[in-house]
């Protein structure tokens, strides 16, 4: 089996965590989209801003993942800048303005995280607290 093939297969088969062949990791995708999306208030900043697709203040977007913290919400902020999936846009006045907005790389998000979206609000209701 070459090695794109056996890639293949370690992509689909998560319960092979980390396997070393040749000096190469190979990472469960599943692993690497949790470490990308982990912390209490990334999926709820991430969906809010792919789903009002456009830009918005700081202060409009802490209103609108309340409770968030003004330090939770500048620390996600500043991580999801990092991973190219939020744009961050500083305007030259007084008093300074910044506006986010969701990137083509994070709009692709959209896909993953709707139908989580959706089943809460299906079954949410249904989960033992």
């Amino acid at each position: 089996m070459d090695t794109n093939a056996a890639r293949g297969v370690l992509w689909r088969n998560c319960s092979i965590y980390v396997v070393q062949k040749n000096s190469e990791v190979y990472v469960c995708p599943m692993t690497q989209f949790v470490n990308l999306i982990s912390g209490k208030w990334a999926i709820p900043v991430l969906y809010r801003l792919i789903i009002l697709n456009a830009p918005v203040r700081f202060g409009d977007l802490l209103r609108a993942t309340a409770p968030i913290t003004q330090k939770e919400l500048t620390k996600q902020l500043r991580l999801f800048e990092q991973r190219g999936l939020v744009s961050r846009t500083v305007y030259p006045e007084i008093p300074p303005r910044v506006e986010y907005q969701i990137t083509g790389l994070g709009l692709t998000l959209q896909g993953a995280l709707s139908p989580l979206a959706a089943w809460m609000s299906e079954y949410g209701d249904q989960l033992e607290r």
